[in-house]
């Protein structure tokens, strides 16, 4: 990863189908919403030769231009794939939202991608760089992914390289430091009277020249005589840290004896070091100034992609098995292998329908193909299953997009990366392989979206079409569940924060013509008897024909929580004849189910059939079933019912600093914490009991208090007593909307 001149590819900036998986380089952007991911993707196009210095594409529009929300918003909501050409290689961009409600979108990025290059701006608080983008870095770390960072904005008032290097060391290095450092330092123009100071160039440190763009053309100088020193003592580390990292042991001695190492030794031993996710080396780009052929540093970054980071074939493939689960060897990243493919994000385009971005691992996916299509069953607590699918397809047109464009390909071989139009129901995360062994590859981790969202169609019109265009959301983000309550009887999306919850409302009205209105979510309370009654069911009337004739006596007595109901017969004398026990039971569970005071399912009680009268003629099965749920309702009318609510365990992880504030936070929520435990990374697992009430909105109050940087999981634990002053309002206000709708 020398300094040399370089040339770009010009057109060849189309990116045209990879010829083989050693020139692909698969690489994701990862970092801070603001970072500059997709201002450095566009800076990288242009000295690439995909889009021009007014930062269009050939035939027109941006690298940016992808969805109407995004531009709407001003902000990156989907992943992107932006394919360029550099040196024979084919680099396939992959730009991620930096938002945190779009993790799902993230980690579609990171499953398709064989390395990773962390955005970090210099105008940033540190706090950010931790929060957002710390836990990405952990992911990547534990399955050896290659990382480097690239400091943007250093043209910012008051910023500067070596502290943010200073932070991405602590930050990113952990216990070692001294694996992430600078291979270039900054050059700047003189600070303006706004306190900018422009970037004018780099200095290589394992080079020791300068290479400077002031003058809008790349020139190579020597470094002047105030630039030597700080050059020496980063040049000194990085070489340390390169040594560390090398196979050959003698380095460190040679080095230390005061030998020289040859500059292509260490960069051998850099590119080595960087492929095997060891040592991540620190960059820094600006996009191209007014006049300019290319961005400074971006050079440096397609040596870095083309020569650091690794080809698919240096990747571990994710295990495989056959729909029914049984294993099979991992496929070889091989054009000639078997198809196996996967769909890391679907997406709807007005003209082409249901578009798939598709990684290819093994084999040769062309146009008019039958595939198989295989995918998981998804399912989760209070969540609606969506069902394992297996079909055979065709597979569509495939394109590379670039902006607005799909320029066509005629195959997609193992390591590269395509989108597929026409794919039948692919969803994400599907499968596909030869019709001839269907394959399954093993599903990627996907958080759990915590915050709920109650839906309802705004007109009749807007009823049929409501369930196909949820269905469809679904299908297209796994970090959305959609849920139909049978207890609240709402539709809830649950999606992974406020912003998240309104791009899938956007979604639905500007995709799929849907208008939705937004309502207040419920949770499923319950009720149940706070002391023993009886009560009694009667049931009399007389008309023409046979008439109607029950009455039953009942006892209820309240059990331990999370008995349910249990149904006793005592009835002695045949004052309810046999075969109409059954129908008290079925009516009086009936009406439980319906709820006796505020319209919630009655649990947690005995119900004991005492005594009852019937007719030899008039009574019937529906008699005894009204009777008994009018005994029922009776018996609640002369006691107190006390209101149940569902209680969540909750695990929260959060650095050390929050502990305090997210302690008191949960004391005001009624939260009981049952103990805590310290994590690694200077964080602590706090464990508490919360009723489900109190934590509708968590997922963007914890963002918000922690600074983006906690999580929590929650499962449900029980129902338990609500305080009385609580479920007073809590009537209230469902009387309150019952009456408005």
């Amino acid at each position: 990863m020398g300094d040399r001149t370089h040339t770009h590819t010009g057109a060849a900036g189309r990116a045209a189908a990879a010829e083989r998986p050693a020139s692909v380089r698969n690489v994701v952007l990862v970092g801070h919403s603001g970072s500059g991911k997709t201002t450095l993707v566009e800076a990288l196009a242009l000295t690439a030769g995909a889009i021009n210095r007014a930062g269009r594409v050939e035939d027109g529009g941006t690298v940016s231009d992808h969805d109407e929300i995004e531009r709407r918003r001003h902000r990156s909501v989907q992943l992107s794939l932006v394919p360029v050409e550099w040196e024979g290689y084919k680099i396939n961009l992959l730009d991620t939202p930096g938002y945190a409600d779009f993790v799902g979108e993230l980690r579609a990025g990171l499953r398709a991608a064989d390395a990773a290059l962390f955005v970090v701006s210099a105008a940033q608080e540190a706090g950010a760089v931790a929060g957002t983008t710390r836990a990405v870095w952990e992911e990547c770390a534990a399955v050896g992914m290659p990382r480097a960072v690239v400091v943007t904005h250093l043209d910012t008032a008051r910023t500067s390289f070596d502290e943010m290097t200073r932070i991405c060391g602590r930050i990113f290095g952990g216990e070692d430091p001294d694996a992430v450092l600078p291979l270039h330092l900054p050059v700047q123009g003189p600070e303006g009277p706004d306190g900018h100071a422009p970037l004018t160039g780099l200095t290589g440190l394992l080079t020791q020249r300068i290479l400077d763009y002031s003058t809008g053309e790349r020139r190579e100088l020597p470094p002047a005589g105030d630039q030597r020193e700080p050059l020496s003592r980063a040049r000194d580390r990085l070489i340390e840290g390169i040594i560390a990292e090398s196979e050959d042991e003698t380095l460190m001695d040679h080095y230390l004896g005061g030998g020289d190492i040859d500059a292509g030794t260490l960069v051998e031993d850099l590119e080595r070091a960087v492929a095997r996710g060891s040592f991540h080396p620190v960059l820094t780009a600006a996009p191209a100034a007014e006049g300019a052929r290319q961005g400074i540093g971006t050079v440096e970054l397609l040596e870095l992609i083309t020569r650091g980071f690794p080809s698919p074939l240096e990747r571990a493939l994710p295990a495989v098995t056959t729909p029914d689960g049984s294993p099979r060897p991992a496929p070889a990243c091989d054009p000639g292998g078997p198809l196996v493919a996967e769909v890391v994000r679907t997406a709807s385009d007005p003209y082409v329908g249901r578009v798939s971005l598709v990684r290819v691992f093994s084999g040769t996916l062309r146009p008019d193909d039958p595939v198989h299509v295989c995918g998981h069953g998804l399912t989760g607590p209070g969540h609606e299953a969506r069902p394992s699918h297996d079909a055979d397809v065709r597979v569509g047109a495939l394109f590379a997009p670039f902006g607005r464009q799909q320029r066509p390909l005629d195959r997609c071989i193992a390591g590269d990366l395509a989108c597929v139009s026409k794919l039948g129901g692919a969803e994400t995360g599907d499968t596909l392989s030869d019709p001839g062994g269907p394959l399954l590859m093993e599903p990627w981790a996907m958080p759990d979206p915590l915050l709920p969202l109650a839906v309802r169609a705004h007109g009749k019109a807007d009823e049929e079409k409501l369930s196909q265009g949820l269905a469809r959301l679904v299908a297209e983000d796994p970090t959305m569940r959609l849920e139909q309550n049978q207890d609240t009887h709402q539709v809830v999306l649950w999606c992974m924060g406020e912003a998240h919850a309104e791009v899938a409302l956007e979604r639905l009205r500007s995709r799929y013509g849907v208008q939705v209105d937004a309502v207040p979510h419920r949770v499923p309370l319950r009720e149940t008897f706070a002391s023993r009654t009886v009560g009694r069911g009667r049931h009399v009337k007389q008309s023409g024909g046979h008439g109607q004739y029950a009455v039953c006596e009942i006892e209820v007595e309240p059990l331990p929580p999370g008995t349910g109901l249990e149904f006793v017969d005592r009835v002695v004398g045949g004052s309810v004849p046999r075969q109409f026990v059954p129908s008290v039971e079925k009516g009086v569970r009936t009406q439980a189910a319906r709820g006796v005071a505020a319209g919630h399912p009655l649990v947690d009680v005995r119900v004991t059939l005492l005594d009852g009268k019937s007719h030899a003629v008039d009574s019937s099965d529906a008699a005894f079933q009204t009777a008994g749920a009018l005994a029922l309702r009776e018996a609640a009318a002369d006691t107190r019912i006390q209101l149940l609510e569902p209680v969540a365990d909750v695990r929260i992880l959060i650095p050390d600093d929050y502990v305090g504030a997210v302690m008191s936070d949960l004391a005001g929520r009624r939260g009981r914490v049952v103990g805590t435990e310290q994590a690694a990374g200077e964080r602590t697992l706090v464990r508490a009991e919360v009723p489900e009430i109190e934590i509708g909105r968590y997922a963007v109050d914890l963002r918000s208090l922690t600074h983006g940087t906690g999580r929590f999981d929650r499962a449900y634990a029980r129902h338990e007593a609500m305080p009385p002053q609580l479920a007073e309002r809590v009537r209230a206000s469902q009387e309150n909307t019952t009456s408005r709708s």
